[in-house]
């Protein structure tokens, strides 16, 4: 739980840093945030993993974003997993200021390499994730093209750190609930970072149901703080996004 506190000061100072500065403009979005994970074993070692995040604006009314995201997972020993794999996301224009300048939708292609550590202190099972992504964000070059016609390359790091506690017995189970809190904080880096080395953080908390080895599903609540990487009126923008989660998780 120490480690959970250590990520939770870090993401604080980081936010305290950026809020820091007096010429912030700020604005809330209720989302929801709906996903689909699924992992095919191949062998012993390999595995694949498929991922959809249908995101909606107004809890579900409007699109916020679309996410698909694959993946090859390789076991390197009981504790310790890699990635690596390739996203695709649309985003589209929500709130009052958007994440495209012109207030259009975008296409984004990822390429990503991903570790994740897991340990266990007590009852409380830990995840360390940490994400490396190579992004080519979508860009119109002058506000009359039809569609995207040029793309900006830009990196990101990210760290999560998970903590879940199962609410029957001393560990998970089939037919067990349990409680995951989770804190995740993406930093931007490169040349084309502009105003957003502090990309985003995103706390959230789920209840979640074990049904089987194959299946489980989580619900909750995630606040998402997003610093867009460009001004307005010479001011920095920070989203805060409400979001309902709503996840389910299938391993074949």
């Amino acid at each position: 739980m120490k480690q959970l506190l250590w990520v939770a000061c870090l993401s604080v100072v980081c936010v305290a840093t950026v809020y820091g500065q007096n010429t912030r403009l700020r604005e809330d979005n209720a989302v929801g945030w709906y996903g689909f994970f699924g992992t095919v074993r191949l062998s012993d070692k390999l595995g694949l993993h498929t991922e959809y995040q249908w995101r909606r604006d107004h809890l579900i009314t409007h699109w916020q974003q679309s996410l698909l995201r694959l993946g090859i997972n390789y076991q390197l020993d009981p504790a310790v997993q890699l990635r690596l794999g390739y996203a695709w996301i649309e985003t589209f224009p929500y709130g009052e200021y958007p994440l495209n300048p012109l207030g259009r939708d975008f296409t984004e292609h990822r390429s990503y390499q991903m570790l994740t550590i897991t340990d266990k202190v007590w009852h409380v099972d830990l995840s360390h994730r940490l994400m490396l992504e190579q992004r080519w964000l979508g860009k119109y070059t002058t506000p009359n093209a039809a569609s995207e016609d040029a793309y900006v390359y830009a990196n990101r790091l990210r760290y999560m750190l998970r903590a879940q506690l199962p609410l029957k017995g001393a560990a998970m189970a089939d037919k067990t609930p349990y409680l995951a809190v989770y804190d995740e904080i993406l930093i931007g880096f490169g040349r084309n970072v502009n105003e957003n080395v502090f990309d985003q953080n995103r706390l959230g908390g789920v209840l979640g149901y074990r049904f089987s080895r194959r299946l489980r599903l989580e619900a909750g609540y995630l606040s998402q703080i997003v610093q867009l990487g460009r001004e307005v009126a010479g001011r920095n923008v920070f989203q805060h996004n409400h979001a309902l989660l709503v996840s389910s998780f299938v391993q074949l």
